[in-house]
Order: C-alpha cells, then structure tokens, then sequence
C-alpha cells in the first residue's frame, strides 16, 4: 500500500471552515453547473473514500469472525457478556456495509447518498445501545458472572488492539471526506473496544476480587454512549 490514513492530505487551505459540517449534516454541495464533480473532490479525496470503502471491508471480514467465534467461545463459557458482545458484532458489521455501499459506483459522489448513509448509521448505534443495555440489566438483576474463556479472551484482547486503530483511522478520513457515516462506523469500532475491554475487566475482576457487577455497569455506561454518538451522527456531528 502506498498511502495510509493518517498520512492523507488535510483539507485544502481555501476550503470553507464549515465544510465539514454541512457534509455531515447532509447539506447537499452546490455542484458545478457542467455536472462536474463537487468542489474539493479531487483525486486526493477519491484515494481516501477508496481507503474508506477498504477498511470497511476489514472491519466486515472482522466481524464476521469476530462474531462467530465469540459466540461459540459465550456458549462454551456460558458467559451471557461475551455472548452479548459476540452478537453487537451483526450491528456493527451492518455500518460496515453501510459505508461500503456509500463509496461504491457513482455514489462516492453522491451527497444524497452520504446523508442517507449517515442516518443509517445512526439508526445502527441507536439497534445496538438497547441490545447492550438489556443484557447489562439482566446480568445485574441475575447475578450470574461469567466463566474463564480463552479463546474469548485472546478475541477480545485482539479487538482491543485493532478495533482502536480502525475507529481512528476512519475519524481522520470521515473528517477528510465530510463523511459522518465513516466516522460514525469509526466510533462503532471504537465502541467494540470498549465493550471488549468490559468483557476482560469484567473477566478479570470477577475471578480476582469477585466484582461480578463490574462487567454489567461498564455496559451500561457503553450503551448511554451509543445512544448518544447516535443521536450525534444523525445530526451530522461525527466528522466535526
């Protein structure tokens, strides 16, 4: 590969500071009257909607493995957390197809595409908080703590390394591409992190010191910032 994310052009120095924004939020570009490209869409910011589309792929081909074994490592365990964060993964996998198609054919061009990409976005973080949250609920009215799971632990501890690196990855190129559904998938990824470090610590805690109402509480926490990312991505905020 010879570009990386982090190594794209910023935007360039005459744009408008709120660009950004009105991409996020929707607001369709006023293309030129010969039906050429929208400004700023140059072939600098179509290498970072390839890159986009790529590593969306990466994080379908993730989830897709990342679910399936999680779930057979939850069953095994019993553990109704890995089971829980097995299948957030079928939602998350959903943002992913969502930027797929927003950066495929001639919709890469597509105002009209991104602000329906963005909403979907937001309506995926809105399907996963109550999932989360319901499963927290119903562990901490349960009491059942989750067994010891190797291969959960070693799949979580592998998201947390590479779910990080992908969410920042897209928030740099969402903000490059004034694309709040790249960066809404980015906070996702972010969000599987997050889930998967509850799993651990929830893991940990309980075979150590017996805190088997840690787990619980920490998704709590993450389903509240679901709901609030998502109410963020659909007013356009993700990318700005």
């Amino acid at each position: 590969m010879t570009e990386h994310p982090s190594a794209l052009p910023s935007t360039p120095a005459d744009a408008p500071a709120c660009a950004c924004a009105d991409a996020c939020c929707g607001s369709a570009a006023a293309a030129p009257a010969s039906g050429a490209p929208p400004a700023g869409r140059d072939e600098s910011w179509m290498r970072a909607a390839r890159w986009a589309r790529a590593l969306s792929w990466v994080s379908l081909v993730w989830m897709t493995v990342e679910g399936a074994v999680g779930i057979a490592a939850g069953v095994a365990a019993a553990s109704i957390a890995l089971i829980g964060w097995a299948l957030s993964s079928a939602v998350e996998g959903l943002a992913s197809v969502i930027v797929i198609w927003r950066f495929t054919g001639s919709r890469t061009l597509s105002e009209t595409a991104e602000g329906r990409a963005q909403k979907a976005v937001a309506v995926s973080f809105w399907l996963l908080a109550p999932y989360v949250a319901v499963e927290a609920v119903h562990k901490l009215v349960s009491g059942q703590a989750a067994e010891s799971s190797v291969p959960g632990i070693v799949l979580t501890a592998l998201s947390l390394v590479l779910m990080p690196l992908l969410g920042v990855a897209k928030h740099r190129l969402g903000a490059r591409l004034g694309s709040g559904a790249t960066a809404g998938e980015g906070t996702q990824n972010l969000l599987c992190a997050y889930l998967a470090g509850a799993v651990l610590a929830g893991l940990a805690a309980n075979a150590w010191l017996g805190w088997w109402w840690l787990d619980p509480l920490i998704g709590l926490a993450v389903a509240a910032v679901a709901v609030k990312e998502g109410r963020d991505a659909w007013r356009g905020e993700e990318c700005c």
